[in-house]
């Protein structure tokens, strides 16, 4: 139970950084990243963040190959 509550702990602490990053990011100007595709029609957005999406996949699997190898 005690490892449990340090990978939530450790998983708060991540998505804690992650958002401070974004709201950072926010008040530098970058909204939307190259690849990010917006739809508009009418009253209807459809938001697709797909250099978002693949950002976060090189990031996450960098992390985990570095911490997930033992």
């Amino acid at each position: 139970m005690e490892t449990a509550g340090k990978v939530l702990l450790a998983i708060a602490a991540l998505l804690a950084l992650v958002g401070a990053a974004f709201l950072l990011l926010g008040r530098l100007g970058v909204t939307r990243l190259p690849g990010d595709l917006v739809w508009r029609r009418g009253h209807v957005t459809v938001y697709a963040p797909i250099g978002l999406m693949l950002l976060l996949s090189v990031v996450l699997t960098v992390l985990l190959n570095l911490f997930g190898r033992r």
